[in-house]
């Protein structure tokens, strides 16, 4: 197996993780449903962005250079992508919160149950939407790292 074969299967099973994790969040939130096998899957195609952006240092590092230096920024642009997801993430809940005029998290535990279950779902459902997206850019990436190698 050549370095070429390695880093071109690497870059479609970071695209087929992340997609597949991309449109099945993208399901769960449309029907409003949590899903823990959507996060395992999430954070497993993180975990793979991180180690393909390892993979293409160390191939660079061996001058097993791509034919195209995008490749590089294609390598690298999904541990970014995901940065900026978990910082959106984190937002989700604030979001939520001013949407219904509520000053803080300690504000909705004055709430009945049921419109605490409600504000509990529309964030979670909001991360598992920015989470899906950023997957799905990933995937895109992915796509474009293995066209350019």
């Amino acid at each position: 197996m050549t370095h070429r074969t390695i880093a071109l299967d690497a870059a479609l099973a970071l695209a087929a993780l992340n997609g597949f994790a991309g449109l099945y969040g993208l399901l769960r939130c449309a029907r409003s449903e949590p899903s823990r096998g959507f996060w395992l899957l999430a954070r497993s195609g993180q975990a793979l962005a991180i180690a393909y952006a390892v993979l293409a240092g160390v191939l660079y590092v061996a001058n097993e250079k791509a034919s195209s230096d995008l490749f590089y920024l294609y390598a690298l642009l999904p541990i970014a992508i995901g940065f900026i997801a978990e910082q959106f993430r984190i937002l989700a809940a604030d979001h939520v919160l001013t949407q219904r005029d509520l000053p803080d998290a300690q504000a909705v535990g004055a709430l009945p149950p049921t419109e605490q279950q409600q504000i509990v779902t529309a964030i979670l459902r909001r991360e598992m939407l920015v989470v899906a997206l950023a997957a799905l850019v990933v995937c895109f990436l992915a796509l474009r790292a293995w066209g350019t190698y």
